[in-house]
């Protein structure tokens, strides 16, 4: 194994350059942790010159699995949100870092030096993200390096995605043109874009984790009895335009995304169209 940190292989002249991408699907995490563990069974206990320390036992989630818990019982949704070094191309950790001890690869992976890196605590603010930690013992920043030092000996993506098992993570090796066409492709997004550091996690579904839904039932009244008006089409609305449409489960709707805006609900019945 090359112990060096850079051991990224040359790519051939003239061809674009590859760079390591990671896309989350938020829509299809579970909250397994299998990622989270295989990230502590790589690092604790195990350090790579070059590349990592070793990763402490208690105390650090290079791989935080954030959740968030919407709506009330019978109506409830919960969402999974894996949180982890974004590899920027803009990184805020290399403009705060002294003595080069924060590096941009080739391929796109940012590596913290384990050596260079000693003392310098301003790299755990310096991150937006929270996604560098600091090692106590060893008076060292840490955080993700992409598995790096096994992409650099042949593998093929790293242990979180190779152990996910709902393909929620998924590393590619592309060039910035292929990325982008990704990015289209499969309406991905960044975590917070307003960081504006180009990070190089991607997130797909991020609505399940960033924005509200609207849910609830539908009563109609008939003979003077109140019940479920089973089969009603909802539909949310917005300056004419329908944003989404209800799914009808157990005679309850649920339309997302929704932003907390003013807008419109309209009901389908039989009798014809509703607004509410």
């Amino acid at each position: 194994m090359n112990n060096q940190g850079n051991g990224e292989k040359p790519q051939s002249a003239g061809a674009e350059i590859k760079k390591w991408n990671l896309i989350i699907d938020v829509a299809s995490c579970t909250n397994c942790n299998l990622c989270t563990l295989a990230v502590q069974d790589e690092y604790v206990g195990n350090e790579f010159p070059g590349y990592a320390a070793e990763m402490p036992r208690h105390g650090h989630r290079w791989i935080n699995i954030h959740s968030r818990e919407r709506g009330q019982a019978p109506m409830v949704d919960v969402a999974y949100l894996p949180v982890l070094c974004q590899h920027c191309d803009d990184a805020p950790c290399i403009k705060a870092a002294r003595h080069g001890a924060v590096r941009k690869r080739g391929d796109g992976i940012v590596i913290i030096d384990p050596d260079k890196a000693q003392g310098q605590k301003e790299l755990v603010d310096a991150c937006p993200y929270g996604a560098v930690f600091w090692n106590e013992a060893k008076q060292l920043p840490q955080h993700w390096i992409f598995d790096a030092h096994l992409l650099d000996d042949g593998w093929k993506e790293p242990r979180c995605a190779q152990v996910c098992v709902t393909r929620a993570i998924k590393a590619v090796k592309v060039s910035d043109a292929e990325m982008t066409a990704l990015i289209t492709e499969q309406s991905l997004e960044q975590l917070h874009p307003e960081f504006n550091t180009r990070p190089r996690v991607h997130y797909k579904n991020l609505y399940r984790y960033t924005k509200c839904f609207i849910g609830g039932s539908v009563v109609t009244e008939v003979d003077g009895l109140e019940d479920c008006a089973q089969g009603a089409r909802v539909s949310l609305v917005k300056e004419g335009e329908t944003l989404g449409a209800g799914d009808r489960q157990l005679r309850r709707f649920q339309i997302r995304p929704a932003r907390p805006e003013q807008r419109r609900l309209r009901c389908r019945d039989r009798g014809g169209w509703l607004s509410m």
